[in-house]
């Protein structure tokens, strides 16, 4: 991780969230609650948007020098629960601290906008990403939900708490 740079995303970072988002959504179709096809549509505006951090959503990108190699996502729902959602790493990084990286940042977003607790969604038969978010110190809870993308994958909650 010599000269990897994870930052939150600010608007001029619209054209690599975008790229990143898409190249994700293609490389694991199943693994999000947003469809290829549905990004896709969205407007550089919506991009540029979504680029903005708000206290309800912030991106967080990985960079190898100017080049967008991951992405996790920190977002408020309706009910106040902070999510990690869109979390993706390009294959040639994986396995090198780059997904730790991008977890350590949601982490430390969600706790300073007051958040003392973090859930996600994943298939449990996702054994590599269960695995990784166990070691982030993320627990499954016994609670499940479809995936919005895919309403026949179920995927389990698992959360993660601040410490005291």
């Amino acid at each position: 991780m010599n000269n990897i740079i994870i930052h939150a995303t600010i608007v001029s970072d619209w054209p690599a969230l975008k790229a990143t988002r898409l190249a994700a959504l293609l490389d694991a179709p199943t693994a999000f609650g947003a469809s290829h096809a549905s990004a896709a549509g969205f407007s550089d505006a919506d991009w540029q948007q979504r680029a903005v951090s708000t206290p309800q959503r912030t991106f967080f990108l990985a960079f190898d020098g100017d080049k967008p190699i991951g992405l996790a996502a920190q977002v408020v729902a309706n009910d106040g629960e902070c999510h990690l959602i869109a979390m993706w790493v390009a294959r040639q990084y994986r396995g090198q601290a780059v997904a730790q990286g991008l977890v350590e940042a949601v982490k430390q977003c969600a706790v300073g906008s007051g958040h003392a607790r973090l859930v996600l969604g994943v298939a449990p038969e996702n054994a590599r990403a269960t695995a990784f978010y166990q070691k982030q110190g993320f627990v499954f809870l016994p609670e499940w939900e479809s995936l919005e993308s895919h309403p026949h994958i179920q995927v389990q909650k698992m959360e993660w708490l601040a410490p005291a």
